[in-house]
């Protein structure tokens, strides 16, 4: 096993950021105490050193938006180049038919669920094209050079904007879409969003052209 880097702790204090330990508890899981424990390195009860499990170290993983592969590493868990097979995209405990939207990067893909993200690392380009294929199938459609939106999730299309909102209300998590994938799927959207709210497509085509550019409540940007 690789050794941590100095200053561990210190390093995952600097990943919370403004965060405070109950918000960054409640995202992750884990005791707001515990997590303080682990960015001084020490149990406070006992002061005996201590390092972070791989899975507590994923369940950080998800609530600063750090890849995963990359806190094993720095916490002594993996060398560089080491593959990480629980944290392959692959993973079927994740459900797309409940994801909102999925985000790719250059070695790992973020799925952005209901108050939730779970970070997976790309291991290969042959899995990788299965993965964009299952997708489509799923209704995923691309609306940005790394962005995948779930059709089947969006509740409210503010077509002024061009962000996509996955409560009715536009008061959650929202997305802001291309120009060009806007006008490729402006009126699937307007229908998607009609069959998942469960209202009539006159109403929705009506908010489009209208209404939509009324929208209150706070943003939550990407």
């Amino acid at each position: 096993m690789a050794q941590p880097i100095s200053n561990f702790g210190k390093f995952l204090e600097s990943l919370r950021g403004s965060m405070s330990l109950r918000e960054a508890a409640r995202k992750s899981g884990l005791s707001h105490a515990y997590i303080r424990d682990l960015e001084l390195e020490r149990n406070r009860s006992t002061n005996d050193k201590i390092t972070p499990s791989p899975d507590t170290l994923k369940k950080l993983s998800a609530a600063y938006g750090y890849p995963y592969t990359e806190l094993m590493i720095k916490a002594g868990h993996l060398m560089s180049g080491d593959i990480v097979p629980a944290a392959s995209f692959t993973d079927v405990s994740i459900e797309l038919t409940n994801v909102y939207f999925i985000e790719i990067g250059a070695k790992e893909i973020t799925y952005h669920l209901e108050g939730n993200k779970l970070l997976r690392s790309i291991d290969s380009l042959i899995d990788f094209s299965t993965f964009l294929d299952k997708l489509e199938e799923n209704e995923f459609k691309k609306m940005d050079t790394d962005l995948y939106v779930n059709f089947n999730q969006v509740r409210r299309y503010d077509d002024k904007r061009g962000r996509l909102y996955f409560d009715e209300m536009g008061k959650g998590v929202s997305v802001t879409i291309s120009a060009i994938r806007q006008r490729k799927y402006h009126d699937l959207l307007i229908r998607k969003a009609a069959v998942n709210t469960n209202k009539s497509l006159e109403f929705s085509f009506g908010r489009s052209t209208g209404a939509s550019s009324a929208l209150s409540g706070p943003e939550n940007n990407l």
